[in-house]
């Protein structure tokens, strides 16, 4: 398993035989997310999301993806309260597909099959939440439905690559490095991640401006660059410092691009 999925720690593909009596209950407790300081976001996704989470981007070459940020710390999660509640306005797709996902199957692994996490804690066969299949075996209309969703994710996921190969075409990205005040007074610098450089950004000719303008990519890099405000918002959520120190962050791929904070 990639780590693009990294929500995910037992993945079967769905199927009547094995699932004939699986419910699944999600939307009310979003720990299994409490740890992750940030969360991919789509294209579509920008502008939600954007109006309460710094946007920015992590990854490096073909790999840079959008990101969410959802707190100034590794391993903490700000919008996740103590009691698993969503403290936010906006969840992330990539949190509202889980435990679904699809996964590459097949001899040439161009087969998407859609799968589910066994090991969520809403996976059940008491009847708690949506059953995935019938009483005659047949789908359920929340399987369609979730079947539907992971499939527009993936659409999204693709178009989301064209505008992140586009800000690399034209060398608009730019390593960044913030320093955020938390509530104990002490200082954090938060790195690893991009962000549009305003200069590069205004040297752009006219049809290149015009270009972006007309496929909304002009909009979404506006918006990004408002949405860095939010970081101080963020510190100020901070909880106290772990006395153990954080662990590395793993290699990460293009869907899980992570960005690093140190003291």
């Amino acid at each position: 398993m990639t780590k693009q999925l990294m929500l995910y720690s037992r993945v079967v593909p769905i199927s009547q035989d094995r699932h004939a009596e699986t419910s699944v209950q999600t939307g009310k407790d979003w720990r299994f997310a409490a740890d992750l300081h940030t969360a991919p976001v789509l294209v579509a996704e920008i502008e939600p999301a954007s109006a309460e989470m710094p946007i920015v981007f992590a990854g490096e070459g073909d790999a840079i993806a959008p990101v969410a940020l959802l707190a100034v710390r590794a391993g903490e999660n700000a919008f996740v309260s103590a009691e698993g509640k969503w403290t936010g306005s906006y969840i992330p797709a990539f949190f509202r597909r889980y435990p679904f996902v699809f996964a590459e199957t097949g001899a040439d692994k161009q087969t998407l099959t859609l799968c589910i996490d066994e090991d969520h804690a809403g996976v059940n066969t008491e009847g708690r939440g949506e059953r995935l299949f019938d009483s005659t075996g047949e789908r359920t209309q929340y399987l369609s439905n979730m079947l539907k969703f992971v499939t527009d994710f993936e659409t999204q996921h693709s178009l989301t690559r064209e505008f992140c190969k586009r800000l690399v075409a034209l060398k608009l990205l730019e390593p960044a490095v913030a320093t955020v005040t938390l509530p104990d007074k002490q200082t954090l610098t938060v790195t690893g991640f991009h962000r549009v450089n305003r200069d590069k950004l205004r040297e752009l000719d006219d049809t290149t401006v015009v270009e972006l303008f007309r496929n909304d990519m002009l909009g979404l890099i506006h918006t990004h660059l408002a949405s860095l405000a939010h970081l101080a918002t963020l510190a100020n959520k901070a909880g106290p410092a772990s006395e153990t120190p954080t662990p590395p962050a793993p290699e990460l791929e293009a869907e899980d691009a992570t960005p690093e904070t140190t003291h």
